[in-house]
């Protein structure tokens, strides 16, 4: 990431992440306040911030406990008269959305900008949601990019018009959007200092409910009427006509023939499709996708023949557009998701547009897209499988293994799964999973199923999501007496999304946050029965595992071990070591419990003898694997230099890094 570009004070053209160019944009417009909950795709928005806050003093930057929490920080400052702004993934607006849509009703003070990132294809969600429908049902106005430029671009604009109508502004992006790179013409960087404003001098009602909310119904739906109007919304659409060559402006009055309506990605996809084609059609371009622009629509489809929306997910623009088109042109053929043409899942490509585009123009194929994927398909046959896993020196793998232990015989158990690294145990050549649904779900799940299964139900949190949402579903476990065991997997950070911290993490962001101990918590919740192991020490805790899956009630395991990837970058900052295991051939008799049951990528099988042998460059020396060789075969290469044989990663490890990390801080 480019911290140098986005913070360059005077006006240039940058290579930027889209997420980058969206701070860049929220900076100029002098955002004072902002808060996250860490999520792909649009986690480098939260990062970027976070590194940015750390060289200029104008600006807050947390962290928060969940989406709603950060949504509702941002709208605080905005309340009081400072610029919020807030991101999160689709799944993340679901958390927010209890108060994202009292907000509509209630409006804001200064501007607020929310950016909710879709994720088609589910690179890293658990659904295809479409966030498209949030503007729309709560009555807010929603722009989408096609690109970095735009990214930046839009975000200055939902300022302004936050501020103009009051209202919060939302920015929808997708995945192929907030990863995408590219230069970005940006202007003068020039904030103000932060200055607390006086509440009383601002105050006004921001409370909804009964009465309150029919009136702030009405007045919603007048501001909506006017922003249908509006000229500056208005302009972020645009009528273009691609002449086989070139792409120029167009007036809707002289649309004939073929026409393509679309919006954000696919917008770069419908452009390539028509160059490799040398097809020529009239293109609106849709920028704002609350309130559409509907005048634009029909006076755009009226003249046609045909049109053909293109856009990924629910057919959300087509759906209007074939309301539309009854009352301007009934005879309009409309080729899209309805038509068959389209699928209302995963996401484009070229090859997905190009194939419906030739089609409908009547062109051939420039290139056999369909023959060179078989092809590459069947080739793929011959390369090795490979499939997600757990990182050298995780401790998930280390806790899983003893649970698995522990239990026994596992169709004995009900596992309720949750959100995390440790996700990956639901994929299919893992399958170790009954139920994933949503982050903190599997508490209130393994509470339903332990009132109706005869199985022990055990369900996993991380430590992140223990905070985020996992915290009533264990409240509800204690006031109804659940019968159950919890693990909860401390690993120090939101790990998945790239190691951020979170309300019980040793990392901070801001030096006024405070560390909640998990266990403390747990206990002032009155919970009896709680177990706290070092990960890492996999032989020795299969008794406490089964101890605490035995105990008649609520039960709680604490694995503590840091997130290898956080704990090994910070520990080689600190000036440690990396001390690896090796296999010792002559004691080693082929048992393969290292590879078939514990399944560390540093471990593989040597093609000369057939024996395990580890990777230097990939082992970390966790020693999990040494605990778990029945013929004693596995050291650390400390021994070999007379060193002692043991593992690496130790509770005083950590904590002698935390005081590192603190000292650092300081």
């Amino acid at each position: 990431m480019s911290l140098k570009e986005v913070l360059k004070e005077e006006p240039h053209v940058g290579y930027m992440l889209a997420n980058e160019a969206i701070v860049r944009a929220a900076l100029e417009a002098d955002v004072k306040v902002t808060a996250f909950y860490p999520g792909s795709p649009q986690t480098e928005i939260l990062d970027t911030f976070d590194r940015a806050s750390r060289y200029r003093d104008d600006i807050v930057v947390e962290i928060a406990a969940n989406e709603k929490v950060a949504l509702e920080t941002v709208a605080g400052a905005s309340f009081v008269g400072l610029r919020g702004f807030t991101s999160m993934k689709s799944v993340g607006g679901n958390v927010a959305s209890d108060t994202l849509y009292s907000l509509a009703y209630t409006g804001v003070k200064a501007g607020l900008v929310v950016v909710i990132a879709d994720d088609p294809y589910a690179h890293s969600s658990q659904s295809e949601q479409d966030g498209r429908w949030f503007g729309y049902t709560a009555y807010l106005p929603m722009l989408e990019p096609a690109n970095p430029q735009e990214a930046y671009d839009l975000v200055r604009k939902a300022f302004e018009i936050s501020e103009r109508y009051g209202s919060p502004v939302l920015v929808r992006t997708t995945t192929r959007v907030n990863h995408q790179s590219g230069l970005v013409n940006v202007r003068k960087l020039e904030r103000k200092p932060f200055e607390r404003l006086s509440w009383k001098e601002n105050r006004r009602g921001y409370a909804t409910v009964g009465s309150l909310a029919r009136k702030f119904k009405a007045e919603l739906l007048k501001k909506v009427e006017k922003m249908k109007d509006d000229p500056e919304l208005l302009a972020l659409n645009r009528v273009e006509f691609f002449d086989g060559k070139e792409l120029r402006k167009a007036k809707p009055e002289e649309v004939n023939g073929i026409g393509i309506i679309t919006s954000g990605v696919p917008y770069s996809y419908v452009l390539e499709s028509l160059e490799k084609l040398g097809g020529e059609a009239y293109i609106l371009k849709l920028g704002v996708l609350n309130p559409l622009p509907e005048k634009l629509i029909g006076d755009f489809v009226e003249g046609l023949d045909k049109v053909i929306v293109v856009e990924e997910l629910s057919p959300y623009i087509e759906g209007f557009v074939r309301e539309i088109a009854k009352d301007r042109n009934p005879g309009l053929e409309i080729i899209g998701k309805k038509s068959g043409h389209f699928l209302e899942m995963l996401e484009y490509n070229v090859p997905i547009v190009i194939k419906v585009l030739a089609e409908v123009l009547g062109k051939n194929l420039p290139f056999d897209y369909e023959g060179h994927f078989r092809k590459m398909w069947e080739l793929a046959k011959f390369a090795p499988p490979r499939m997600p896993t757990f990182c050298a020196g995780c401790p998930h793998r280390a806790t899983f293994w003893t649970l698995r232990r522990a239990m026994g015989r596992i169709e004995n158990y009900y596992l309720a799964n949750d959100i995390g690294c440790y996700s990956m145990l639901a994929l299919e050549h893992i399958g170790w999973t009954d139920s994933l649904l949503a982050m903190g779900a599997s508490l209130g799940i393994a509470h339903g199923v332990q009132h109706s299964a005869e199985e022990r139900v055990v369900a996993v949190v991380g430590d992140s999501t223990f905070f985020h949402a996992a915290l009533p579903g264990i409240v509800n476990a204690i006031r109804n007496n659940s019968k159950m065991t919890l693990i909860i997997l401390d690993n120090a950070v939101t790990a998945m999304t790239g190691q951020q911290a979170h309300p019980g993490s040793p990392k901070k962001v801001n030096q006024y946050e405070k560390r909640l101990d998990i266990e403390a918590v747990l206990r002032g919740l009155g919970i009896e029965k709680i177990v706290v192991v070092d990960s890492f020490q996999a032989r020795k805790n299969i008794g406490k595992f089964r101890e605490a899956l035995k105990y008649d009630g609520l039960s709680v395991i604490i694995s503590r071990g840091e997130c290898a990837l956080y704990h090994f970058r910070e520990y080689r900052r600190a000036g440690g070591k990396i001390v690896p295991y090796f296999v010792d051939k002559d004691a080693c008799e082929r048992a393969y419990n290292c590879i078939r049951d514990f399944g560390c990528p540093a471990i593989v099988i040597d093609e000369n003898d057939k024996k395990a042998k580890i990777l230097p460059e990939v082992c970390v020396g966790c020693g999990v694997c040494a605990q778990l060789c029945p013929h004693n075969a596995i050291h650390s290469t400390a021994v070999l230099y007379g060193g002692e044989d043991k593992p690496y990663v130790t509770v005083e490890d950590y904590r002698e890094l935390e005081k590192l990390i603190g000292r650092e801080g300081e």
